[in-house]
């Protein structure tokens, strides 16, 4: 493909905007009437909290099995992502962009003096359009973030989550849908243990920390668990390292990156890792100290620091080998 059609695939259409609005009006339909667990959120400065419905796997289910119906009755086309995949990002990003000027625009006018609603604002419009004004904003009634307790919603968290997530790790499968690969029996047990041992620590470390939230007292792995400062856990996997549901978070997206071999490796882990390593980033200082006081390692030892320079180094070195570009769109 070349450079002008390259950016002719990119011009978002009707269509695309039609098949994005459709999804998040599907999410908010079912998201309020679907059944599921209703969990309380995160206890707010005023002494409030949210209340969430877990009916996401639902909702998924769901979603399936309407564009199974679909497709098998004609009604759409089970490949329009595949098909318009350019298309959707950048109608996706326009998106991210529209959405959070209309956030910062209603959070700056918000009179609330409520934890959720009441607008933070520091003068600056590039950093309260970037990192968001209201802590939990609403349209309709309908909570437009999860529970992220610190964080307010603004480009950063939008973006991130409808735009660099959804297609950075998918980069892997658009690659893979245009070239024919064949794995041994070998190579498909590894990958999958790679995916397990992954989201294995990935799950487990976060599990850690929900119960330590909801019981200090809980023990983490048949001990009581060390606590640093009343607030920050220093047992089981965060004992080990720093952020070890990072790790587990890099070791799951390897697995997905592994069965394209050295032809897509590259771009399928090296914005992964940037996207950790910044992550990790803003909360360092504090977890360094963390470390430091149990004798852990220094920041640039931990362990999940050690698998991201892994990979960006293997990443780099099979690349220096390729013989073909590893985006498709540009193969």
């Amino acid at each position: 493909m070349d450079l002008s059609a390259l950016l002719l695939s990119l011009i978002p259409s009707w269509t695309s905007v039609a098949m994005i609005l459709l999804f998040f009006t599907y999410l908010a339909i079912v998201g309020s009437l679907l059944p599921g667990k209703v969990v309380p959120g995160a206890v707010l400065s005023d002494g409030t909290r949210l209340h969430y419905r877990c009916n996401g796997l639902l909702s998924l289910i769901v979603l399936v099995f309407l564009l199974g119906i679909g497709g098998w009755m004609d009604f759409i086309s089970l490949t329009a992502i595949a098909d318009r995949g350019l298309e959707l990002l950048s109608t996706t990003f326009v998106f991210s962009v529209f959405m959070t000027f209309l956030l910062y625009i209603t959070g700056y006018n918000s009179r609330s003096q409520s934890s959720s609603l009441k607008p933070r604002v520091t003068g600056n419009f590039i950093h309260d359009w970037w990192f968001g004004i209201q802590l939990n904003p609403q349209f309709m009634g309908i909570d437009l973030k999860w529970d992220i307790i610190a964080e307010r919603l603004g480009f950063m968290l939008v973006f991130g989550d409808l735009v660099w997530i959804p297609f950075t790790f998918s980069i892997q499968g658009w690659w893979l849908k245009d070239n024919e690969v064949e794995l041994t029996t070998a190579a498909v047990v590894a990958n999958c243990l790679v995916f397990l041992i992954g989201y294995l620590v990935f799950r487990g470390a976060n599990k850690q920390k929900h119960d330590f939230k909801k019981n200090p007292k809980a023990h983490i792995w048949g001990r009581p668990p060390k606590i640093i400062g009343g607030k920050l856990l220093a047992s089981g996997y965060w004992a080990i390292a720093r952020h070890s549901n990072y790790l587990g978070d890099l070791l799951v997206a390897l697995s997905f990156s592994l069965p394209c071999g050295i032809s897509s490796i590259f771009l399928s882990n090296i914005p992964i890792c940037f996207t950790d390593m910044e992550r990790k980033e803003r909360r360092s200082p504090v977890c360094t100290e963390v470390q430091g006081s149990l004798g852990g390692i220094s920041v640039p030892g931990s362990l999940e620091d050690i698998s991201i320079c892994l990979l960006m180094a293997s990443s780099c070195f099979m690349y220096s080998s390729m013989d073909k570009f590893p985006f498709p769109y540009l193969s």
